[in-house]
């Protein structure tokens, strides 16, 4: 299925010969990954084209004459769409130019090459190197790794360490490359802790938020291909965390990991997290089991380390077992948030997994209604950007979802900041429950959610960085 790309922005900018070009801000849910002009994403489609022809979308075409508005706003809602569909393709995405490019689009935020070759120049004429500066003239002629200008911004290709934390609290100090992607830090920190490399798919890198009042917010899932490190960076102000957490909706595919240690430890951790965080919803009787599991476990001294051994294996399979069986176990937990149904002004705490968007509804009379929304009634969603709210302080986004209510279809909108993620767990049940039903010979039919949101055409401004601001002392 489609990833959340989006371009937000479009920034109209001059060259310093008089020349003017846009550049786009793109997004993966919601977030900035860098900015490209339109020749840099056309020259990426040709090397895609080389490699895989015909199952490369059509790219927006080139205009030799000025564009009008309608034709730009056109042309941003065209690459917008190639993003999106140019992720269908698992081999294009897998591919080495895919990563390769959205590497050198991360770790070079926007600078026009003008700029860069002035500031080279600047340099060198500083340097009384006048020998060499052909080397600003020769750069528009290179790809952005013949040249290591990542320094300028703080996050130079090199050495580093990245703490990745565990739902115990617990982190895993991991030296690094700073273009590292996702998907090679999971690997490495997952074998660090022993887990089977066939096992790796069913769990995943996150960003979140540990609140001090005790609150945990998932703020979205990281891409294979995004740099984790380089994100933390340009995050800072949300002072995000980078955790591993299992990836999947099914509660039921637990006993898939079953009969692996550390697959079994991170299980228990984040079964435990959600309990102390109030993710799951045990009875009172549930509760008092739960307890008394965990006590008698304490009294045979049971060992939770990641060393095996066989008393703690039968605990944690018991554990396992008995947290299954309640309510919202597996679930990913929303921030409460408004939303319009049953009626308008009302708030929700939306849990999403096992095939379900669960809302435990407050209307305004004050009453509470739980409200189970199945995927399989469930015909098309769509998230759309709908600006900054009133103090400016933070972006709105709104997740819309068509749903069949006693045979009627109607549009249901909840107001959330994770309209992405919840977007990306219902991407991801649905798949699961397409594999579940091809298994069984059944048939769901679903419409593809997609991604609308306002566009802007703005000018440039200093508060507009990815990163913080550079000034000439910085060179």
């Amino acid at each position: 299925m489609k990833l959340h790309f989006s371009i937000t922005t479009a920034e109209e900018l001059r060259e310093r010969r008089g020349g003017r070009y846009v550049l786009y801000s793109v997004c993966l849910e919601g977030f900035l990954l860098g900015k490209a002009r339109y020749s840099q994403l056309r020259r990426w489609d040709a090397q895609l084209r080389q490699l895989f022809g015909s199952a490369v979308p059509a790219f927006p075409p080139k205009y030799y004459l000025a564009m009008t508005k309608s034709m730009a706003d056109e042309r941003q809602s065209q690459l917008e769409q190639y993003l999106q569909n140019v992720t269908l393709d698992s081999n294009i995405t897998n591919s080495d130019v895919f990563i390769a490019f959205f590497r050198k689009l991360q770790q070079l935020p926007e600078k026009s090459l003008s700029e860069l070759n002035r500031r080279i120049t600047h340099i060198l004429e500083f340097c009384n190197c006048r020998c060499f500066l052909v080397v600003s003239v020769l750069w528009t002629d290179c790809t952005v790794s013949s040249f290591c200008f990542y320094d300028t911004f703080k996050i130079q290709t090199q050495r580093a360490f990245l703490d990745v934390y565990l739902a115990d609290g617990s982190n895993i100090k991991l030296d690094i490359q700073t273009s590292d992607t996702a998907e090679q830090i999971l690997e490495v920190t997952l074998c660090k802790m022993g887990l089977s490399r066939e096992l790796t798919k069913y769990f995943s890198l996150f960003f979140f938020q540990d609140h001090d009042d005790g609150v945990l917010s998932v703020v979205k899932k990281v891409a294979e291909f995004e740099l984790p490190y380089v994100s933390l960076q340009s995050m800072k102000v949300l002072h995000c965390k980078l955790g591993i957490r299992k990836w999947y909706m099914d509660p039921s595919l637990d006993t898939l990991l079953m009969d692996c240690r550390a697959s079994l430890n991170l299980l228990y951790m984040q079964a435990i997290q959600e309990v102390e965080r109030n993710w799951v919803k045990p009875t009172e009787g549930q509760m008092q089991e739960l307890e008394l599991l965990q006590k008698n476990a304490h009294k045979v001294k049971v060992s939770l380390a990641f060393t095996a051994n066989h008393s703690s294996s039968i605990f944690l399979l018991q554990f396992l077992e008995l947290i299954r069986e309640m309510q919202f176990y597996g679930y990913v937990r929303l921030d409460p948030c408004m939303c319009d149904y049953p009626e308008e002004g009302c708030t929700a705490d939306v849990y999403v997994g096992n095939n379900e968007i669960n809302c435990c509804i407050k209307l305004p009379t004050n009453q509470i209604k739980e409200v189970s929304f199945k995927i399989n009634r469930l015909r098309s969603w769509q998230v759309t950007f709908l600006g900054a709210t009133k103090g400016g302080e933070e972006d709105t986004l709104e997740f819309r979802f068509e749903y069949n209510d006693s045979g009627t279809w109607q549009w249901i909108i909840l107001y959330t900041k994770q309209a992405f993620l919840l977007s990306s767990c219902l991407k991801k049940m649905i798949s699961e429950h397409m594999t579940k039903a091809a298994r069984e010979g059944q048939e769901m039919v679903v419409h593809s959610g997609f991604i609308s949101r306002k566009r802007f055409l703005v000018r440039p401004s200093e508060d507009d960085r990815v990163f913080e601001k550079i000034g000439e002392e910085d060179l």
